[in-house]
């Protein structure tokens, strides 16, 4: 019997070599024996799990959660693994210890969840994309073979897995100006509607103010939702020359609000 941690990493053939010893060792064995060659054989494959489990890393599920997972799935596969099902063990762990990561990933790393086919389609087109590249959401649809729509869909939908941080800026930072504004520095506050209105109707008085083309750009931005491309195709510039528009908007706004006592 082998002495082994949950950090040993052997290399792939004397760990091939030892699992299977192990395995047909535990198939003639009872009991707390049985027991124990299971056992080595977890650990002695211990680091094959947790590589499985890093891959999915740094999608919104924490490293820990994640490797948990595919220790248990190891465990699973050990007990219920029977020498006649394949030759080498990992053939059948590997497939057993995804499937359950991706299983927890699908049932506890959506902050909203959307309906099950629009997850499936999303899945579907992060692989597409990852093997293709970036594509028009025509093309998308076409190697998918669902319609355009759903494929809009699906790709709203990347934020309710891993929702933007508050503290996100709103643009990029810049490091002659102040600092920028933050996804939450945007959220209402909870001074009541009093406040509220009043803000509102500065607001409302500051966009007034701008030259026709501006209030264009804030209507289309973020009352229509549109995108810098868009909204670049609607007014006849660029997507970065909407961009910079954009920046300057939104300080000649904050300017006129601090000047009249409301903070921006």
């Amino acid at each position: 019997m082998t002495t082994t941690t949950f950090e040993t990493d052997l290399p792939r053939a004397e760990r091939q070599r030892l699992t299977s010893e192990l395995l047909a060792e535990a198939h003639n064995a009872e009991g707390e024996e049985q027991d124990q060659l299971l056992e080595e054989v977890i650990l002695l494959n211990a680091a094959v799990a947790r590589s499985i489990a890093h891959r999915y890393t740094g999608r919104g599920i924490p490293r820990a959660d994640l490797e948990q997972v595919a220790y248990i799935a190891l465990v699973r596969a050990a007990k219920s693994f029977h020498p006649d099902r394949a030759d080498d063990f990992l053939t059948y762990a590997v497939p057993t210890i995804r499937g359950e990561v991706k299983r927890w990933f699908r049932d506890h790393g959506w902050t909203v969840r959307p309906p099950r086919p629009i997850q499936e389609l999303q899945s579907t087109l992060l692989r597409i994309g990852s093997e293709r590249g970036s594509l028009p959401t025509s093309e998308l649809a076409e190697i998918a073979d669902v319609p355009e729509q759903k494929v809009r869909e699906a790709l709203d939908a990347r934020g309710c897995f891993t929702p933007s941080s508050l503290d996100a800026p709103l643009r990029p930072s810049d490091s002659q100006s102040s600092p920028d504004a933050t996804i939450g520095d945007m959220l209402p506050g909870i001074d009541g509607g009093l406040s509220d209105c009043e803000t509102r109707l500065a607001l409302e008085q500051a966009i007034h103010s701008l030259c026709p083309r501006d209030q264009l750009v804030v209507k289309l931005r973020f009352l229509e939702d549109r995108s810098q491309a868009e909204i670049g195709e609607a007014i006849g510039v660029t997507q970065t020359q909407v961009s910079r528009i954009l920046t300057r908007i939104i300080d000649e706004l904050r300017a006129q609000l601090e000047g009249v006592g409301i903070a921006a």
